[in-house]
């Protein structure tokens, strides 16, 4: 098959956004100093402007995609792009911190009208047997924004300043913008179609991830648990009303009687919660520990998301011939032995063994991603691939709420109220090793769901 010229803007209209949603994250990590430096800002605050993005990001995930079933996945698309690229260039122009993270906020809902419509535009564009293919093409975008963000962000800050970050995302997202409008057609909605919400529901849903996260920023303190206890009641009186609802934001049966869609989202949520923190923590671990500046941390800790890039559109492709629960299963085993080997790294482990390590749970994570994703587009039928898209993308969020969650645990019980400078060594490699420990067990239990999801039905062209 050959693709048509608007395939292939699809593709790259898709790559780019999702390319721009983690380099920013990426590249401002890097930046925070000069940013609390510029605007004086405390570290909690200064945390926020990493927070809010992801807040909001978490809080309009999945709600977004069942709007786009219902009013149109493409028209949701495009505003998203508009919302970015507006308010990157408003990050760039913020006038203090207050401002720079509320236009974060706005930034992050941006990203989650792109980011959970992204993939649902692929599947929709492309024959069955291309599926893999595309949103592989798609996942390599992602890591390949993981990778360059760390390298661009710390160039531009330290020659351009850190509001060149900003601004460089908002000449990508007009671009990106203008070819959307020019090659994105318009929805073809259904006419059946309820047109509804259930308006309480949302709002459950809401307020549970904003004591969340919230919560998770406050532990150990009493006022933290007692947010994560909210969240938790909240979001279990979500899930009972929506499945008495008549208009659910999302359909409970999918996850009662869809096993291969229920696992694959579970797997997923599994697979982040493991791995989000690693390079938070090794990010660490190679500058207080073994005294490596950040440009040759950051050498290091790219031959993770270099391994994802590479292997994520290969795995795809390989995930329209086989069956993908054997890849995202391997992938699985790969993710929880590298992370069981990080428990055992200490001050004298070899440079050569890190990057071994990072670049096999990459690979891991590039033999999951594309193929586990596949699979959950695969489950459900062509109304509900908004839906579909937004729960990958919210399991996706919500596992790096709790893979941060579980580090700073284990910071806050070991270190108490002290900085990571003024921590001995041999408690920070304590906390570490628990923290990886941790998530070795919590990646083993992945393995079941990834394998045990079932086999998908493919579709004929």
């Amino acid at each position: 098959m050959e693709w048509t010229r608007q395939q292939v803007s699809l593709i790259a209209i898709v790559a780019v956004t999702a390319f721009m949603g983690t380099f920013l994250i990426s590249s401002i990590n890097i930046a925070l100093p000069a940013i609390g430096k510029s605007f004086g800002l405390d570290a909690v605050a200064l945390s926020w402007i990493v927070t809010s993005f992801l807040l909001s990001t978490a809080i309009f995930l999945l709600p977004v995609g069942r709007w786009g079933d219902l009013t149109g996945i493409r028209r949701i698309f495009k505003s998203g792009m508009v919302i970015f690229t507006l308010s990157s260039l408003l990050c760039g122009l913020a006038g203090s911190g207050f401002w720079l993270i509320a236009m974060r906020f706005l930034q992050g809902i941006g990203a989650a009208f792109t980011g959970t419509t992204g993939s649902a535009i692929l599947v929709a564009s492309f024959p069955p047997r291309y599926r893999g293919r595309v949103l592989g093409m798609s996942v390599s975008a992602v890591y390949l924004g993981l990778a360059f963000g760390p390298f661009a962000g710390g160039f531009l800050t330290q020659y351009l300043g850190w509001r060149s970050i900003f601004f460089i995302s908002t000449v990508l997202g007009a671009m990106a913008s203008v070819t959307t409008f020019l090659y994105l057609p318009k929805d073809e909605i259904l006419p059946d179609v309820q047109r509804k919400i259930d308006l309480k529901g949302t709002l459950f849903y809401v307020a549970g991830l904003v004591a969340l996260l919230t919560g998770s920023s406050r532990i150990p303190a009493l006022t933290g648990w007692f947010l994560l206890g909210g969240g938790v009641l909240f979001l279990g009186l979500f899930w009972l009303m929506e499945g008495r609802s008549s208009m659910p934001m999302i359909d409970i049966r999918l996850f009662t009687h869809n096993r291969l869609f229920a696992f694959s989202n579970l797997a997923a949520l599994i697979n982040y919660s493991a791995t989000f923190a690693i390079v938070f923590l090794l990010s660490l671990y190679l500058q207080k520990i073994r005294g490596l500046n950040p440009r040759d941390a950051g050498m290091i800790l790219i031959a993770q998301p270099v391994m994802m890039a590479f292997f994520s559109p290969i795995a795809g492709r390989i995930s329209d011939r086989i069956q993908p629960r054997y890849l995202t299963s391997a992938g699985m085993l790969l993710c929880t032995l590298g992370l069981a080997s990080f428990a055992l790294l200490s001050e004298t482990t070899p440079v050569a063994m890190i990057v071994a390590l990072l670049a096999g749970v990459g690979l891991g994570f590039a033999l999951f991603s594309s193929p586990n994703m596949n699979t959950i587009m695969s489950s459900v039928e062509r109304s509900r691939y908004g839906l579909a898209s937004g729960t990958a993308s919210t399991m996706r969020v919500i596992g790096q709420i709790v893979s941060m969650t579980i580090a700073t645990f284990f910071f806050s019980a070991i270190f108490g109220r002290q900085t990571v400078e003024a921590v001995p060594p041999h408690l920070f490699l304590k906390a570490m090793k628990l923290g990886f420990v941790v998530f070795s067990l919590i990646s083993a239990t992945g393995i079941y769901f990834s394998y045990s999801r079932g086999k998908i039905i493919r579709e004929q062209e």
